[in-house]
């Protein structure tokens, strides 16, 4: 706030350190619901006892000539992904994050012909945030992720690497908050910078009994910086997420280059439990092509081995409190309602303190009565004891 300039500089540098750290080559992992943008969570977590819905869509598509057969025919990556998140406490909120369909580009046509997957995998989180010091504008959280295999076909062509084995992810979160006394009244930027483990030793990726499998675990360093500005009823956002590996899976897998992109969006409060969602994502960079085709199903040479472009379509609902659901009015009325009694109980304390305080004083008053009782005993013992010393005239 603006009584504490000096503590306030000192926040916003080692902010903007966090920024220079966050940009770094990794990749966010998608929100999938709760407080955040599209792919960079925030550190704040739900308020205790909020259950939220989330549903989003993402897509993209390309028209090519396959080998130039002078066929034209068109490609999508589709995938629909759910989220619950409920805050549990001040600082605890946890996940249930299942994808519901994924396109795998696989002979078969549509999931109704074994061409997609559906469901896919299942991500299990717990997010602990919200730490911050008094007035500081800025917030630290950590998110840890498990993604258990449930989907049918792993190694999705032009989607990040799974391996069909349980993942854990661990991401460090940092917001920073213009307006202190109201955050979601003022622009926040976040920084994530996470490490994903995909557990994949021994793990065959094609169903070539000759195709190399992974000799160590794969892993990369996932981050994500993300800038949100609130324009009520809308609130706009840009993001930069990348992802970077530190150990490689084997050139079986099709997604293994570093990649980043940038993600612009627009979030619509309908009303305040009701919120639409749309954004676009696009490349900024992706390393060459370093899949060996030879174990696996081929590629068009007509696409890129990253979707050049993503659309992003997304609802937000909140299911609990129920008081989200009241008109303006009676919310009103309740928190008048609610102002109303803390200030009796207020007065009510304030009449204890009171008579405590009347108490107090009527105790004082009488240690004070027998403090001068007992003064006047021992000057009257000294008097007594004084004439007994004193010599008797005949």
């Amino acid at each position: 706030m603006s009584s504490h300039p000096v503590k306030h500089a000192k926040a916003f540098s080692l902010f903007v350190f966090l920024l220079a750290v966050g940009i770094i080559p990794g990749n966010a992992t998608p929100s999938r619901g709760g407080r955040g943008l599209f792919y960079v969570h925030s550190a704040a977590v739900l308020p205790k006892g909020y259950l939220e819905f989330h549903t989003g869509i993402r897509y993209f598509g390309k028209i090519s000539n396959l080998g130039g057969s002078g066929r034209a025919y068109t490609l999508w990556d589709v995938q629909n992904d759910l989220s619950f998140n409920y805050g549990v406490s001040r600082h605890l909120e946890l996940a249930f994050s299942p994808i519901l369909y994924q396109d795998t580009n696989r002979p078969g046509g549509n999931f109704l012909k074994g061409g997609a997957n559906f469901p896919d995998d299942i991500f299990l989180s717990a997010k602990i945030g919200s730490y911050a010091s008094l007035e500081s504008p800025l917030v630290f959280g950590g998110l840890v992720s498990l993604r258990f295999p449930t989907a049918k076909v792993h190694n999705v062509i032009y989607e990040p690497y799974s391996a069909d084995r349980i993942e854990l992810g661990i991401t460090a979160l940092a917001t920073y908050y213009h307006n202190v006394a109201f955050p979601d009244m003022g622009w926040s930027a976040n920084v994530n910078l996470g490490y994903l483990n995909h557990n994949d030793v021994g793990k065959s990726l094609s169903e070539n009994g000759n195709a190399p499998t992974p000799q160590n675990m794969s892993s990369e360093i996932m981050a994500g910086w993300g800038f949100l500005y609130p324009v009520e009823p809308f609130a706009f956002s840009a993001e930069i997420t990348a992802r970077h590996y530190l150990t490689k899976p084997p050139v079986t897998a099709y997604s293994r280059e570093y990649v980043s992109y940038l993600t612009l969006g627009v979030c619509y409060n309908l009303y305040r439990w009701l919120a639409l969602e749309m954004a676009f994502d696009k490349s900024l960079f992706s390393g060459e092509d370093e899949t060996d085709y030879r174990y696996i199903q081929p590629r068009d040479p007509g696409f890129p081995n990253y979707p050049s472009w993503r659309g992003i379509l997304g609802v937000k609902l909140a299911i609990l409190p129920f008081s989200l659901y009241k008109s303006g009015e009676a919310d009103l009325k309740q928190k008048a309602k609610d102002r109303q009694a803390i200030l009796e109980k207020m007065i009510e304390n304030q009449t204890d303190m009171q008579s405590a305080e009347q108490e107090l004083m009527r105790i004082q008053a009488e240690r004070k009565n027998v403090e001068e009782e007992l003064e006047r005993l021992r000057k009257l013992l000294e008097s007594e004891k004084t004439n007994e010393t004193k010599p008797k005239t005949p």
